[in-house]
Order: structure tokens, then sequence, then C-alpha cells
């Protein structure tokens, strides 16, 4: 029988609304902040100092790490808090351990990358955090998930973008995909754990130009269109039907 235990790390914007699924698939959860107990559900999860303080108490569980790895705080906070998470999953006997991570591994230039293709070279902090988190995690036999650009409720393109000047191309291809998604793909991994690939792309296959992404989101809106830096042709695709051998779909327009 299936285990129907969750850990989810960081119950944010994506974390929360696996939690919401996971509970209504009838999985036991908890999930962290860093905040104290918020409810009987919420358990603290805070590391200061290097000394980790949480309250997580459910054992022979899946764990997902929600933790979006912010680029603007500081490295060592975001891979600290990984290395400590890694190790008290250990100590709670954890099932698998996967890793919400970004398809910006793959770095800006052009070309079709699917979970074979070489990542960027780690010549920023960016690739720095993000290659080291993916390699920490495979460590440990964990899993990857390299999400697209998350797109979903509070999060709509028309207004986020709107009058702002992109320093990318208006023909530049757009990688997104929508929350429930994401969501869904993370739960199809973890029911299907020993099957499962050590990395899948998030990404939905349809791949318009920024301009016209944009311009239908704006139009929908109500809000004015970006304006972009150039009008280069920027062809860079992530390839995410890998998942689909799962029996995933994805179901959600970008």
């Amino acid at each position: 029988m299936m285990n129907n235990k969750l850990v989810v790390l960081g119950a944010g914007w994506l974390g929360s609304a696996l939690v919401r699924d996971a509970k209504a698939n009838g999985w036991q959860v908890q999930a962290t902040r860093t905040e104290e107990h918020i409810d009987e559900d919420i358990k603290v999860f805070r590391v200061t100092d290097s000394v980790l303080h949480h309250s997580i108490t459910l054992d022979d569980a899946y764990w997902v790490c929600a933790i979006p790895p912010r680029m603007r705080q500081s490295e060592t906070l975001y891979l600290e808090t990984l290395r400590l998470a890694l190790e008290t999953a250990a100590s709670l006997k954890c099932r698998g351990f996967l890793l919400c991570s970004s398809t910006a591994v793959y770095g800006t230039e052009s070309g079709h990358f699917d979970e074979q293709s070489p990542l960027a070279l780690k010549d920023t902090t960016r690739q720095q955090i993000l290659q080291t988190a993916e390699q920490m995690v495979r460590e440990q036999n964990g899993k990857i998930a390299r999400l697209a650009g998350l797109v979903g409720p509070s999060r709509e393109p028309g207004r986020f973008i709107s009058g702002k000047h992109l320093s990318s191309s208006s023909q530049a291809l757009v990688n997104m995909v929508d929350q429930q998604d994401v969501v869904n793909g993370l739960l199809c991994i973890i029911s299907n754990w020993q099957a499962a690939k050590p990395i899948y792309n998030i990404c939905h296959p349809a791949h318009p130009t920024k301009q016209d992404y944009y311009q239908k989101h704006c139009t929908q809106y109500g809000s004015e269109p970006p304006s972009f830096a150039s009008d280069e042709s920027v062809a860079r695709v992530i390839d995410g039907a890998l998942i689909t051998e799962l029996g995933f779909e994805y179901r959600h327009d970008i």
C-alpha cells in the first residue's frame, strides 16, 4: 500500500497548494514555515546561527522542499537550511526527498533543454546555489523537479508584467507552467517514487514568444503591455515531456 505521509518544507505560494491537494487526497501532511506555529499542521523550521529549530514529528514520510532559493538573501542560508533539512529527513526515516529546483539551471542560451542537457557554468551566484542544492539532494538519493516560470492564482502575467521594460527579447520563447500542473506533477513523482527518474523538468509544452504571450495576458487583464530590449530571435525551449511517462498530463493553460 502507498505510504501517504508528506512533509512540505516551505508552505508558501506553491507549498500551500501542494499541502491543500495532498490533504484532499487523504495524505497525512505536516508543512513548515519559519514563523512559530500558525496551526497544528504548520510546523516551525528555521535556522538561526547554524542551529535548526523545528517541530516536525512525521516519520516514514516523503519530503518535498518547496523553499524558494531567494537569490537576494545570503547564499549560505538556503544551502544550510537544505543541508539541515536533509539531515532531519534522514533522522525521521524519510521515504524520499524531492527538491523543487528551477529550469534556470540550464542558463539563458538558445537551445532545446531536456533532463540530459548540460547545465550552465557555475559562473553566477544563482547557478552555484541551484546546482549545489541539486547535488546535495542527489547525493542523498533524492529527486529533482526543475520548475519553469510559475503562473497561477495571484500570479497573473498581465498584472505583474504591466508596463515594464524587460531586458529580454520580444521574440524569446516563454517557458512557463501553471501552479496546479506543478502540484499534480510533484504528487505524481511521489506516488511513482520507485519508478520515477532522478530528475524531471515541469514545463508546459506551449512556447509562444514573449511578445505574443504578454500581449495576450495584458489584453485580457486590461493592462499596458511591456516593452522589450530587443527583437532578437531567442529559441530557448525547456522540454517537460519526460514526466508524462509517469501518466502525468499538462492540463492547465499558461
